[in-house]
């Protein structure tokens, strides 16, 4: 077991040290080095270090593929910034034509504004002397129609002022000449009422009188048809039911109903016995 080890070890140190060779002459090299030194290496293990060793050999391959790419990628990106620093300095120097060009037109330009602001700083100072002048013409005849204003409403004040007075002594007039006839009717009204009350006590009396009579002709209606006679009402339940004229002649006109409706009673039993 411990001359096993020791080949694979020797084995090992072999593949690193020849790392870009090939496998066979790698394998055989390393078999005559370890029969030399008197160490065996097992098949398996000798095919696990060949299977290493291509597996290697495909990782370098890749690994230089890779570089290739990234030097090709380097490459074109060098040129890029060759490209980027022409494209720079074009662009430098245009935007120094340009800042220049910039320069020339504002200094026109403010050379433009300055002529334009002198000659606005004159038109503002004629256009102000000559507001100032408008002005001063206007408030004289502002003031001048102020003082004719204030004397017409002045004069329109006493004028008003003596159409109220008048106006206010024909109210004064008219209220007391209304309070009077207002007296005189409140007069009138109670005369009215007085003289209402007379003629509406009349009328119950009346309504009092017509109401007994049909109540009495109701009453003997109802002894000739042998139908019992109702009870004359109470004065007590007829001035509870009856409260205005206005009820008393619609119990009247009812007694009249009743006493009618009796008469034709009367007049059908008088027929039926005569049969």
């Amino acid at each position: 077991m411990l001359a096993v080890i020791m080949a694979d070890s020797a084995s090992e140190s072999d593949t690193d040290g020849a790392g870009s060779s090939s496998a066979t002459p790698q394998c055989s090299t390393s078999s005559s080095s370890s029969k030399q030194q008197g160490f065996v290496i097992s098949p398996f293990r000798l095919e696990e270090l060949t299977n290493r060793l291509a597996s290697l050999q495909q990782e370098n391959k890749v690994l230089k593929i890779e570089l290739e790419t990234f030097k090709l990628k380097c490459k074109a990106l060098q040129e890029e910034n060759r490209d980027l620093r022409k494209a720079s300095v074009t662009i430098q120097a245009r935007a120094e034509q340009e800042e220049e060009f910039i320069s020339n037109t504002l200094f026109k330009k403010i050379q433009a504004l300055q002529k334009e602001k002198e000659t606005l700083a004159v038109n503002y100072e004629k256009e102000e002397e000559f507001l100032t002048n408008e002005l001063s013409r206007k408030l004289m005849q502002l003031q001048h129609e102020k003082a004719e204003l204030e004397q017409h409403l002045e004069q329109e004040q006493e004028f008003q002022v003596n159409k109220l007075m008048k106006k206010i002594k024909k109210l004064e007039n008219d209220t007391i000449s209304k309070q009077l006839t207002l007296e005189q009717l409140r007069r009138e009204k109670i005369d009215l009422e007085n003289t209402l009350e007379q003629e509406q006590e009349a009328l119950v009396n009346r309504l009092w009188k017509r109401m007994d009579k049909l109540e009495a002709e109701k009453r003997i209606l109802q002894e000739k048809l042998d139908q019992p006679v109702s009870a004359p009402p109470s004065p007590r339940d007829i001035s509870m039911e009856i409260d205005s004229p206005e009820n008393m002649m619609r119990h009247i006109r009812y007694l009249k109903s009743e006493v009618e409706k009796l008469k034709k009673n009367l007049r059908t039993a008088e027929l039926q016995r005569e049969c």
